[in-house]
């Protein structure tokens, strides 16, 4: 594992601490204390995740912050910890990966998905780079089996006002990536996906009192 590696790790790892402890209060400002404490960390940590070159990390990282950015605007400790436990498995899933970081490649920055980048990748052949694509979906399709579970989780444990601010804020964010003009084909498919998921989880969500500002 690099330096910069080293640093990520201790930095999530502070951030897994800060997590567990709000999880483990019983009033909803201690619970946001240490959320914003965890949130802070992480946000501080972007340049060390980035300079790590870990891509699993650093997409777990994205999805971390916004689950603890949406615990912070929580009315309920019951709706905070179901985002908090979300944010926590990110936070696992990022360990993880720097901890294997030099034993696999990137889900969604594959080389083999940029065919015309370099000389090497022009060579590789069409049907080369199809099943590369294919595994790449099919590892996406099932990290989002997760995230539409927990997704459904909270609509139906979340109020109503809050679980659909939280999806909406989810499905925007799919749009503003999917109009990025260098995005690569795994990352395309990933925001594509989840943005449908979202769609259907609003749509179930129907109309509802949106919650004051």
């Amino acid at each position: 594992m690099g330096q910069a590696c080293e640093y990520a790790n201790s930095n999530i790892g502070y951030v897994k601490n800060q997590t567990n402890k709000a999880l483990s209060m019983h009033d909803l400002k201690m619970t946001k204390f240490y959320t914003y404490k965890a949130l802070t960390a992480l946000e501080k940590s972007k340049k060390q995740i980035k300079e790590c070159g870990c891509e699993y990390a650093t997409d777990s990282m994205i999805e971390n912050i916004e689950y603890l950015k949406n615990a912070t605007r929580a009315t309920s400790i019951s709706g905070a910890r179901i985002l908090l436990n979300k944010a926590l498995d990110y936070t696992h899933e990022s360990l993880e990966a720097i901890a294997n970081h030099d034993e696999h490649g990137s889900i969604y920055g594959s080389n083999s998905l940029a065919m015309n980048v370099t000389k090497t990748e022009k060579k590789a052949s069409y049907n080369e780079g199809l099943v590369d694509q294919q595994k790449i979906r099919a590892k996406i399709d099932e990290a989002l089996l997760k995230y539409k579970h927990s997704l459904e989780k909270v609509i139906n444990t979340v109020d109503c006002a809050e679980a659909r601010l939280f999806a909406q804020r989810i499905y925007e964010n799919c749009e503003q990536e999917l109009l990025k003009p260098k995005l690569s084909e795994g990352k395309k498919y990933y925001n594509l996906k989840t943005k449908e998921i979202t769609a259907k989880a609003l749509q179930s969500l129907g109309e509802c009192n949106q919650l004051s500002k």
